[in-house]
C-alpha cells in the first residue's frame, strides 16, 4: 500500500504499537506529550481564527479592529517559533522559522 504508515514488513498483524507512534512521534520529537500538544495546537487553532474573524469583520468595518490581526499575527509567531524541547535546544532569539509545523 503506497504511503502506509507503519512498517511495511510487520504489516497490519504486529503488535500494534504503529499505530501508538502516529499519534506520539510528532509531539515527541518536540518535546510534548500528545494531550500537550492537543492543548496547544487547539489554543493556538483558536487564537488563529478569532484573529481571522477579526479580520473579516475589519474588512467590512474598517474602524474596528485595526490592529488585532496584526498583533494576533505577532503574537502567534512569538510563542510558536519560541524552543519547546526539554533540553533547551532548539530555535534561539531572531529565528524566523516557526520550530515546528503544527
Amino acid at each position: 500500500m503506497r504511503g502506509a504508515p507503519y512498517d511495511a514488513a510487520a504489516g497490519l498483524s504486529g503488535n500494534g504499537f504503529w499505530v501508538m507512534r502516529l499519534f506520539t512521534e510528532h509531539p515527541a520529537s518536540v518535546g510534548q506529550s500528545y494531550g500537550a500538544h492537543l492543548l496547544f495546537a487547539a489554543r493556538v487553532g483558536g487564537r488563529m481564527m478569532l484573529g481571522g474573524l477579526a479580520c473579516v469583520i475589519h474588512g467590512l468595518l474598517p474602524f474596528l479592529f485595526q490592529t488585532t490581526g496584526s498583533r494576533t499575527i505577532r503574537a502567534l509567531h512569538d510563542e510558536v517559533a519560541r524552543p519547546r524541547h526539554a533540553d533547551g535546544e532548539g530555535r534561539g532569539p531572531g529565528t524566523t522559522e516557526p520550530e515546528y509545523l503544527i
